[in-house]
C-alpha cells in the first residue's frame, strides 16, 4: 500500500511540474505574430521565404497618412452661421436714436455714412474675438458663412470683430468725416456678433472629408508571395509587410481567436514536454524518479523558451545571441550525452514557437547542440569549455556559411550580423562555467570541476586526515586508486570514485588510534569487550557522515561515507563475540554498520576496492594465486550477501572489476629481483690460479701471496 501510494506521489508529482512548465511556457510566449524583421531597403531579404495567410489592404505609410490629413486640414472651411436679422434690429436701433434726437449735433451725411457702413460689417460678418482669433492660430483662411439655406466661402480676412469694425466705421474714411463727430453717434452701441461658429455642422463635414481619404494603396490576396530570401527589399515591400502586422494584430484582437491561438499553443507545448517524459520513462528511469533531476530539466526548458520570448521583442537577431548550447553542455556534465541531446532538441523546439524564422533557427541550434555534446564528457578544466565554446562558434559560422550560399546569396551581400551575433553567442557560452557552481547549489548535483577541487589532497579534511591518521590516509589513497582503475575499465564516474574514496573513511579522525593503519604497536581494542569495540569501528560511519556535513561535502560524497561497509558486519569483532560466547544470544544490530547499501555502480566499486585493500594487507604470502584467492572470496561473498542487489552493475562488470583488483595490487606487492652474491673462489692448484695475463688476475695473485708471507712473519 505504502508503495503503490509512493508511486502515486511521484506521478502526481510529474503531472503538475509538466502543467506548471506548459503554462509558463505558454503564458510567455508572444501573444500575436511578431514581425520584427531587421531589413535595410535596396538590400537583400536575410530571412525565409513569406507566404500571405489572409487577404489584407496594403496600408498607406504612416506619414503619407498624417500628410494628406493636414493637407485636409488646411483645405477645410469651417461653417459659421449668419443671423441676418441681428443688422436689421440695430439699423432701426440707430435710426429711432437719430429720430429722438440724440444725434442731433451730427450732420445728416455723417449720419448717412454711419449707416452705410453698419450695413456693409454686417453684411461681412462679425465674429467674436476669441473665434477670430482661433481661425489665425489653426491657419484657417476660408470659411463658409451659411444664411438660410445658402452658404458662401468668405475669407477671414473679410470678417470683422467688434473692435475692427468700430475702427473700420470710425477711421474708413478720415478725409471727409471728423472723427470728434462720429464719436458723438456711439457706433460701438450698434455693434453686435452676427455670425457664429456652427460646431456640429463643422465636425460632421470634417469626418467625411477625412473619411474620404483612402488608407490603402491596394491588395494583398492570400497566398500570394510577399518576399523571398534574396529578393532586395523595396519600399512597396515594406508597406507590404507592415500593412501584414497591422492587420494581424488586428485580427488577434479578437478575444475568442485569441483564447484559440492560446489552446493551440498549450497543446504542443505540453506533447512536446510529454515526449520528453516517454523517453525518460522507456530510456532514463532513473532521472524520471528523481525530482533533482526533474527539476534541472524542467527547469532549463521553461527558463530558455521564456528568454527568447522576451528578447525577440527587441531586435530580429537577438534570439541568435542566446547560448542555447549551454543547456546540453549542463546536462552532459551532470548526467549523460543522449539525455543532453534530447533534452536541447526539445527545448529548441519549444523555443522555435517565439521565433519569426522557426526552420532556420531549429536547423542552427541542432548542430549548435551536437557540436557541444560532442566536445564535452567531464568537464574538469576551464580550457575545455573554451575549447567547446571555439567549436560550437566555428561550426556554426560554417553552417550559416553554406546556408546563405545555398540561398543564393554571395559575399558582397552577406549580412555581417549574423555572425557578430554568433561570435558574441560563443562569448557568452564562456559563462556556463560559473553558472555551473549555482546549478550544483540550486539542485544538489555535483560537476566534474568540483569533484577535482575536493581531490586535491591540500583540501582542509584531507590534509587533517593526512596529519592525524596518516594510515587511513594511504589507506584511503590506495583504494581511490584501485577504485580508479577499476571505474576506468567498466565506464563508471572515474572522478567521481576517486573523490569519493579520498573522502570515505574521513570518521576515522575522531579516534584514529582505534584503527589498525594507525597503530604503533599499542591497540586500544585489547581492554576493550567485543561490542564496545565494534561501536567504536561502526561509528566512524556516523562521524563521517557529520564531519562532511559540518565542511558542506556534496550528497554525492557523503553517499560514499554511508554506503562503503553497506550493511555488513565488523567481521572480526563478530566472530571473536561468537567464539567467545557461543551459548549467549547475540545482537546482531550492535555489530552491524547502518547502511544502506550501495546504490550506484560507483559506489559498487568503492565497497570492493575498500575491503580489497583492507584484507591485502594481511597477506602473509603474496603471490598470484593468494592475491586471486583473496579478491574472488571478498567479493564474491559481498555477492552473496546480497550488497550489490540495488546497484546497477552486471556480472561482466564484477568480473572486469575482479581482473582489475588482482593486476593492480600485483603492481602494488610487487616482490623486487634478489640479487645474486658474488661467490669465493675456491682453492685450486697455483698453476691454476696464475693463469691469466689480465690486470686483476695478477693482482689477485699478488695480494694472496703478500697475505701468506704476512702470516708466515706473524
Amino acid at each position: 500500500m505504502a508503495i503503490r501510494s509512493n508511486k502515486f506521489t511521484r506521478l502526481l508529482f510529474r503531472v503538475a511540474l509538466t502543467l506548471a512548465a506548459t503554462a509558463i511556457v505558454v503564458y510567455f510566449l508572444p501573444r500575436e505574430q511578431t514581425f520584427a524583421y531587421d531589413y535595410t531597403i535596396g538590400k537583400p531579404w536575410k530571412y525565409g521565404q513569406i507566404i500571405a495567410e489572409f487577404d489584407f489592404p496594403i496600408y498607406k505609410p504612416d506619414q503619407v497618412i498624417r500628410a494628406e490629413r493636414d493637407s485636409v486640414r488646411k483645405l477645410f472651411q469651417p461653417y459659421f452661421t449668419m443671423d441676418a436679422g441681428e443688422m436689421d434690429v440695430q439699423l432701426r436701433r440707430f435710426k429711432n436714436d437719430c429720430a429722438a434726437g440724440k444725434m442731433e449735433k451730427v450732420p445728416p451725411a455723417y449720419l448717412r455714412y454711419v449707416t452705410k457702413c453698419l450695413q456693409e460689417v454686417y453684411s461681412c460678418g462679425i465674429v467674436e474675438s476669441s473665434d477670430y482669433t482661433a481661425m489665425l492660430d489653426s491657419g484657417v483662411n476660408v470659411v463658409r458663412v451659411v444664411s438660410g439655406t445658402t452658404s458662401q466661402p468668405r475669407t477671414v480676412k473679410e470678417l470683422y470683430t467688434t473692435r475692427s469694425a468700430y475702427m473700420h466705421i470710425m477711421l474708413g474714411d478720415s478725409a471727409n468725416f471728423r472723427h470728434d463727430l462720429l464719436s458723438l453717434c456711439n457706433v460701438n452701441n450698434y455693434l453686435a456678433v452676427n455670425v457664429e461658429p456652427d460646431n456640429r455642422k463643422t465636425r460632421s463635414a470634417y469626418q467625411d472629408l477625412l473619411s474620404s481619404i483612402s488608407f490603402a494603396s491596394g491588395m494583398v490576396q492570400s497566398g500570394q508571395k510577399i518576399i523571398d530570401r534574396g529578393e532586395i527589399v523595396t519600399q512597396k515591400t515594406v508597406s507590404i509587410l507592415e500593412s501584414m502586422k497591422k492587420e494581424s494584430i488586428k485580427r488577434h484582437d479578437n478575444n475568442r481567436q485569441l483564447r484559440m491561438q492560446t489552446l493551440g499553443k498549450f497543446i504542443i507545448v505540453g506533447l512536446l514536454l510529454l515526449m520528453f517524459l516517454l523517453y525518460l520513462y522507456f530510456f532514463r528511469k532513473e532521472y524520471l524518479n528523481s525530482m533533482r533531476c526533474l527539476l534541472l530539466f524542467y527547469f532549463m526548458l521553461t527558463l530558455f523558451p521564456c528568454i527568447t520570448s522576451w528578447v525577440e521583442y527587441s531586435t530580429a537577431q537577438s534570439a541568435y545571441l542566446v547560448p542555447y548550447a549551454m543547456v546540453p553542455l549542463f546536462v552532459r556534465v551532470f548526467m549523460d550525452a543522449r539525455t543532453s541531446f534530447i533534452v536541447h532538441v526539445v527545448s529548441v523546439l519549444l523555443c522555435s514557437i517565439a521565433v519569426h524564422a522557426p526552420y532556420e533557427f531549429v536547423v542552427v541550434q541542432f548542430i549548435a547542440g551536437a557540436v557541444a555534446v560532442f566536445s564535452v564528457k567531464e568537464l574538469s578544466s576551464r580550457s575545455q569549455l573554451l575549447q567547446a565554446a571555439l567549436q560550437v562558434t566555428i561550426v556554426t559560422v560554417v553552417f550559416m556559411l553554406g546556408y546563405d550560399l545555398s540561398q543564393g546569396l554571395t559575399l558582397t551581400t552577406f549580412d555581417p550580423s549574423w555572425y557578430i551575433c554568433i561570435f558574441i553567442n560563443g562569448i557568452l557560452l564562456l559563462f556556463a562555467y560559473p553558472m555551473m557552481y549555482i546549478i550544483e547549489r540550486m539542485f544538489g548535483f555535483t560537476s566534474s570541476v568540483t569533484l577535482i577541487e575536493l581531490s586535491n589532497v591540500n583540501m582542509p579534511l584531507l590534509r587533517q586526515m593526512s596529519k592525524e591518521a596518516q594510515g587511513t590516509f594511504q589507506h584511503s589513497m590506495q583504494v581511490a586508486n584501485l577504485a580508479t582503475e577499476v571505474a576506468g575499465k567498466i565506464g563508471a564516474k572515474v572522478e567521481l570514485v576517486r573523490t569519493g574514496a579520498l573522502y570515505h573513511d574521513i570518521g576515522k579522525m575522531k579516534n584514529p588510534a582505534f584503527f589498525t593503519e594507525n597503530q604503533k604497536g599499542v591497540n586500544p581494542h585489547d581492554s576493550l569487550p567485543e561490542e564496545r569495540s565494534a561501536q567504536i569501528i561502526i561509528q566512524h560511519v556516523t562521524d563521517g557522515l557529520e564531519m562532511a556535513e559540518k565542511h558542506h561535502l556534496p550528497a554525492v560524497l557523503r553517499g560514499f561515507i554511508a554506503t562503503h561497509h553497506g550493511k555488513s558486519k565488523t567481521k572480526y569483532f563478530y566472530i571473536k563475540y561468537l567464539n567467545g560466547h557461543p551459548d549467549e544470544a547475540i545482537n546482531e544490530d550492535a555489530f552491524t554498520y547502518p547502511g544502506p547499501n550501495p546504490s550506484t555502480l560507483e559506489q559498487a566499486i568503492l565497497m570492493m576496492a575498500d575491503s580489497v585493500e583492507a584484507a591485502s594487507r594481511s597477506l602473509q604470502t603474496i603471490t598470484d594465486e593468494t592475491l586471486r584467492t583473496l579478491v574472488n572470496n571478498i567479493i564474491d561473498t559481498q555477492m552473496a550477501e546480497g550488497y550489490f542487489k540495488n546497484c546497477p552493475i552486471t556480472f561482466h562488470d564484477i568480473e572486469v572489476a575482479k581482473e582489475q583488483f588482482i593486476s593492480s595490487l600485483k603492481t602494488v606487492y610487487h616482490t623486487r629481483i634478489q640479487y645474486p652474491t658474488l661467490n669465493q673462489p675456491s682453492q685450486k692448484p697455483k698453476e691454476e690460479r696464475s693463469k691469466g695475463n689480465s690486470f686483476f688476475g695478477n693482482y689477485k695473485n699478488w695480494n694472496h701471496a703478500h697475505r701468506d708471507r704476512r702470516n708466515q712473519k706473524q
